[in-house]
């Protein structure tokens, strides 16, 4: 028996319910406005957002968060374009998220003629995309739909997109009760080693006189933290986390080299590689970064990184993590790296302490203007003493150049999925988003039912003064879905550095400048505005905004942002810092040498 006539929106609506989809982050328009109300029709939350690049990019960190496809729904051609603009979808790609955005289109019968926002989406994201595909009818809808959430989640997780045409959207249909019935996807399938490698790689790792463990934010997204902690606990071998990589194992545990980073690559002679790859967050795996005679073991999900740049392909592994390493560990049982008698954790240790003892110098410096290093340490000893490190009750956020740079290793996360930054393709504007997600995935209702009322964390975004140009209005968004984000905005006037930070020298720029003496192309390329009150951004979307500029007014500020429960924004003013030649030490050439920007880049 027919049911009565419905729309394809509905239809697509509870196809992604059956999905367990719980939450949609999207900006709507003609025509998927019908899909974001028939969803909220059927209990599945959507996030409004103020442009669409924000709204995917949380649901990329949401998809990494909770382990399962963020889904984003935007309008089609602008719509589109506006969501890849800063290739998202290669953000998705280079960060291994899983992301599945579904975009309107104009409708069928008029396409090649002009119609409104016409656009060949399915052209445009094959190629960046795992699957990219438009349902032919609402009919296949449902499974084509179910298809792309497998696809962008099945594997190396990426991005499947489906097209949505106008006309399947809206017309009205007559379909059987079940049409839109689709079976619940199970999780991914995993996979192990054969043994006669795991041998071979054991007897290696066993002969090692610099063994080293890199991980990354794929520990995370994998949920191996239990099989990772207990590889490094009984074998006692030195691990180095990616920047996102951070809390997948604690960084206060013994065996975490993050403070000798520079020594740990230059030394290590056997590198065990777990949800990591040899890109350029590991410097491709070559010297002089790395010892030009280590050998790389990978273990991956993903057969085409094996072997990738310095990867030995004869040693690589395609498994997933959660079983190889128990496997490996059962061919290393009974043995641990003899740390008291090496030298190289001789020198690790020396590093460590050395650069260790360069941060807290750098932290004692309480002049004003602040410092990077006295500000974020002002900010994480008010933090820790609301919330210690190893209750994890924070998540951080950091977008910036230096601001994100120096920040990822001042504040300690304890627990994997706390700490999130422009990760892989090093994305700039991503931040307000990622809040959004973060805030999405522990906080939610659906959230509280799955991981218990005790999953609930504080969301703290930590914010160059240029990124946050980037998605400062979804502060709105926060304010109107009652998101109490906490969001510091380090404001030195500029991206990198500022013009300056003094009164008198930017009198004297004018006096010079009135003299016809330069500046007639006004200001520096990597000039912002001076002191730009960006906390009235909170004040005017119904949250609270501070402007501080000493440590006792940044202390104050923080502990009362932590426990309000609107949108924060804590403006601090910074000093510019001294203008130098531009360069980024995390991407220093194998070839050649290159200053870094600042010392934290090298830790």
């Amino acid at each position: 028996m027919a049911s009565s006539p419905t729309t394809g929106a509905h239809i697509i609506a509870r196809t992604l319910r059956h999905l367990g989809v719980t939450v949609i982050f999207g900006l709507v328009g003609v025509p998927i406005s019908d899909i974001a109300e028939q969803a909220i029709n059927l209990g599945i939350r959507f996030i409004g957002f103020r442009n669409e690049q924000a709204a995917s990019y949380a649901a990329t960190a949401y998809g990494y968060l909770t382990g399962k496809p963020g889904v984003c729904l935007v309008v089609g051609g602008p719509g589109v374009l506006h969501a890849v603009a800063d290739l998202q979808v290669g953000n998705s790609l280079a960060n291994a998220f899983p992301l599945l955005p579904l975009g309107g289109s104009s409708e069928t019968h008029p396409v090649t003629k002009g119609a409104l926002q016409e656009l060949d989406s399915i052209s445009l994201l094959t190629s960046h995309t795992k699957l990219s595909i438009r349902p032919p009818d609402i009919q296949s809808a449902p499974q084509i739909i179910a298809d792309a959430y497998r696809s962008s989640w099945y594997g190396k997780p990426v991005t499947g997109f489906v097209d949505l045409p106008a006309d399947l959207i809206m017309d009205p249909v007559e379909l059987p009760n079940d049409i839109e019935q689709v079976e619940i996807i199970p999780q991914s399938p995993t996979g192990g080693a054969d043994e006669a490698r795991l041998f071979k790689i054991a007897q290696l790792i066993k002969t090692a006189k610099a063994p080293l463990v890199v991980i990354e934010k794929g520990i995370a997204y994998a949920r191996a933290e239990g099989v990772i902690r207990e590889l490094i606990d009984k074998t006692q071998m030195p691990f180095l986390p990616s920047p996102m990589g951070k809390g997948a194992l604690p960084d206060s545990h013994s065996q975490n080299v993050s403070f000798a980073r520079s020594t740990a690559l230059q030394l290590a002679d056997v590198v065990l590689i777990l949800g990591a790859r040899l890109n350029w967050i590991f410097h491709f795996g070559e010297s002089p970064k790395w010892n030009p005679t280590a050998r790389f073991i990978q273990v991956d999900i993903s057969p085409e990184e094996i072997g990738r740049n310095r990867g030995d392909a004869e040693l690589g592994i395609v498994g997933d993590v959660n079983v190889v390493v128990p496997q490996l560990l059962h061919h290393l049982s009974n043995w641990h790296y003899t740390t008291s008698a090496s030298n190289f954790t001789r020198k690790l240790s020396t590093a460590k302490h050395r650069n260790e003892a360069k941060a807290a110098a750098a932290a004692a410096d309480s002049s004003i203007p602040l410092s990077y290093a006295h500000t974020f340490h002002v900010i994480k000893s008010a933090l820790h003493s609301l919330s210690p490190p190893e209750d994890g009750g924070i998540v951080y956020v950091s977008e910036g150049a230096n601001t994100m740079d120096i920040s990822r290793s001042v504040f300690p996360v304890e627990h994997p999925c706390l700490r999130l930054d422009a990760g892989s393709y090093a994305t700039m504007g991503v931040g307000l988003g990622y809040a959004i997600a973060a805030h999405e995935a522990y906080n939610s209702s659906a959230a509280e039912a799955s991981l218990g009322t005790r999953s609930r964390k504080k969301i703290v975004a930590i914010e160059g003064d240029s990124a946050f140009g980037f998605s400062g209005m979804e502060v709105e968004t926060m304010a109107r879905f009652q998101m109490d984000v906490l969001i510091f905005v380090i404001n030195n006037g500029g991206i990198y550095f500022g013009d300056s930070n003094s009164a008198e020298d930017r009198l004297k720029k004018q006096e010079k400048s009135a003299r016809g003496e330069g500046g007639e192309g006004g200001p520096r390329s990597w000039a912002l505005g001076f002191e730009v009150g960006y906390e009235k951004v909170a004040e005017a979307c119904g949250g609270k905004g501070f402007l501080v500029r000493t440590p006792e007014e940044l202390k104050n500020t923080t502990a009362e942002g932590f426990r309000a429960n609107v949108p924060v924004i804590v403006n601090v003013i910074i000093r510019s810092g001294k203008v130098e030649k531009l360069s980024f030490g995390w991407q220093s050439s194998s070839k050649k040498k290159t200053r870094q920007t600042n010392s934290y880049s090298k830790l």
